[in-house]
């Protein structure tokens, strides 16, 4: 019988510095890991490579047409429900066993909340949401073929330790700057350079 299967791990931003055209938007983007193959993960479960090539294959149509959307927080629901949207996936890739990301942060309530998170420094975790069965396998449960993957959300519990968050970097490459003061000195620094000369710098 199919079920809700939701995969969660830390998601680990490095900056993206797009080197093929700017996008127009100027969200910010984020890089990391969205999943792992042929591993045991932290819920006990398997994904061998040939499903997630099949799943990220038919998944590519989305992130073609610009709507790989997904949500901060998980639903038990397979709709994505677009006034919880927080991201849309813009690429994806392999590299080695993990299957990696870029993805935009989009300037809704929701995307809002986990830009935020990400110039705070809060680890955020990255989950797959798909539906399919399971087949117990010695200590693992396998997923089956009638895998469909749904989406990836941002949520707040992962089960994979490890990788945190350690800056965002937004499309044209600048860092976002996490210091406490930032928009302070910014602030000061565009009232004394105001006139074209810097007596600061």
């Amino acid at each position: 019988m199919k079920q809700i299967l939701i995969e969660t791990q830390i998601f680990t931003a490095k900056p993206v510095k797009l080197i093929e055209g700017k996008s127009s938007t100027g969200n910010p983007l984020v890089q990391g890991i969205l999943a792992t193959a042929e591993v045991k993960n932290g819920n006990g479960r398997y994904y061998s490579r040939d499903l997630w090539n099949r799943e990220i294959d038919k998944y590519m149509e989305s992130v073609n047409a610009n709507r790989a959307l997904g949500e901060l927080d998980h639903p038990d629901s397979s709709i994505i429900n677009l006034k919880n949207v927080s991201h849309n996936i813009k690429k994806i890739s392999w590299e080695q066993d993990n299957v990696m990301g870029i993805i935009e942060i989009l300037p809704t309530p929701s995307g809002n909340i986990l830009k935020a998170l990400f110039e705070n420094g809060i680890p955020v975790g990255v989950s797959s949401r798909g539906m399919g069965s399971l087949k117990q396998k010695g200590e693992l449960m396998e997923v089956q073929d009638d895998f469909e993957l749904l989406c990836w959300d941002f949520v707040s519990t992962p089960s994979n330790p490890g990788s945190y968050m350690k800056e965002v970097a937004l499309n044209e490459g600048k860092t976002i700057n996490t210091n406490q003061y930032y928009k302070v000195n910014s602030i000061i620094t565009d009232i004394l350079c105001a006139n074209g000369t810097c007596p600061i710098f």
